[in-house]
């Protein structure tokens, strides 16, 4: 099993993942290196992930790979870089799902991500999975629903803002359970899990990597996971709609864009060789170890309309929510 120190080692290292390797391109591909910008800090799970892809991708192609961190405002930062970069393949986003939220979110946004953007691939999935305070009387999600309905605006859980993956998660389960939960934010999960373990919230929703540690420690209950399957890092932990909620789904996702513009041909070639590298065996198990869930991806084609609908379906979401806009 993967542990967060394992993880952070293999993060350590920044820029040039490996030697520049061969030097004869792939047909209809950037000539020199090809950047990954990941929205998320060097060490964090999806960073840890597309260093092992951008390996593989180095190794297959011949193009030395680089890796970028730009972290911050909901992932707009990296966003922005890559919609404004040259359409020619050489600059790559991995971005998460705040990709569809976004656009609701926010009040304004430097670029259009429908027309800015392309996507060549849906790399994996991040099942989230909620978690309670040990000490709550709750084993399982019909307890924790008829507690909530008996305490309505009693209980808290912590979120990591308006528009978050975790935030949705939990206004879909007032939604879709009619109870009503006080949503205290905190600037990232690692805070809001010290509080649940503290009690001073009662629940959260966080993904799964990043709370398997103080699952296996006891220091949080898990209640269920997120996704329509189960977690391999968590099997004995059914999914909502296991738990008894026909219909829940809150999963987010990192998809591979790059700027509008770029030859179909090269998005093409890329879309393969991210979907041979993401097939390794080691890379496959490095994401179910992490606590993600490899995905096949469509073609890069269809992804257009997969984006569009994730818009619309997390858009009204925060717009029942009331955070529409509002940043």
């Amino acid at each position: 099993m993967f542990t967060r120190r394992a993880i952070l080692a293999a993060s350590a290292a920044t820029g040039v993942l490996l030697p520049l390797g061969r030097l004869a391109m792939a047909d209809g591909l950037p000539s020199g290196p090809i950047k990954f910008i990941v929205s998320f800090p060097a060490g964090a799970s999806t960073d840890v992930i597309m260093r092992a892809i951008a390996q593989k991708m180095q190794a297959s192609l011949g193009n030395p790979f680089v890796v970028e961190n730009k972290p911050g405002a909901s992932g707009l930062i990296a966003t922005d870089f890559v919609a404004k970069a040259k359409p020619d393949g050489a600059t790559l986003l991995a971005s998460p799902s705040s990709l569809a939220s976004n656009p609701t979110l926010f009040k304004s946004m430097p670029f259009d991500t429908m027309k800015d953007l392309e996507p060549i691939s849906l790399v994996f999935r991040t099942p989230l999975v909620l978690l309670v305070n040990p000490s709550l009387p709750v084993k399982s999600l019909s307890e924790l629903i008829s507690l909530l309905k008996a305490k309505p605006g009693e209980l808290s859980y912590a979120h990591g803002g308006p528009g978050s993956a975790i935030n949705l998660a939990g206004e879909l389960l007032q939604s879709m359970t009619g109870t009503k939960m006080n949503g205290i934010f905190y600037r990232g999960t690692p805070l809001g899990l010290n509080d649940l373990i503290g009690g001073r919230v009662e629940l959260m929703f966080a993904d799964v990597g990043g709370a398997i540690g103080q699952i296996e420690s006891g220091q949080v209950r898990p209640i269920a996971v997120t996704s329509t399957e189960r977690v391999p890092a968590l099997p004995d932990v059914p999914t909502m709609i296991e738990a008894g909620l026909p219909g829940f789904e809150a999963q987010g996702w990192t998809l591979i864009c790059t700027a509008t513009g770029t030859p179909r041909s090269t998005i093409d070639k890329l879309a393969e060789a991210i979907e041979a590298a993401a097939e390794q065996p080691d890379v496959k198990k490095l994401i179910t170890q992490i606590g993600m869930l490899p995905t096949k991806s469509p073609p890069p084609d269809q992804l257009k309309a997969f984006l569009a609908q994730e818009i619309d379906r997390w858009g009204k979401l925060i717009e029942r929510a009331g955070a529409a806009k509002t940043l």
